[in-house]
């Protein structure tokens, strides 16, 4: 039972990972069609924010993953 709440979670997180991923590459393209802008320069800040954001996510995917739990 317990697995199955873990699983829950992890996918519930792998979707906000996704999201993050969606939003990072959004914010890049910003960044790319003015480099010199302040809005790319904003937009590229942005981007690391959700980036970090990302790792934490896939981090605590890794670690709720089934092999991580067993391990345990």
């Amino acid at each position: 039972m317990t697995t199955d709440r873990y699983e829950s979670i992890t996918e519930r997180l792998s979707a906000l990972e996704e999201e993050l991923r969606d939003l990072a590459y959004e914010r890049l393209r910003e960044a790319a069609r003015a480099p010199e802008s302040d809005e790319a320069e904003h937009a590229a800040a942005e981007e690391r924010r959700v980036l970090q954001a990302r790792r934490a996510i896939a981090k605590a995917i890794g670690a709720l993953s089934p092999l991580a739990v067993e391990d345990d």
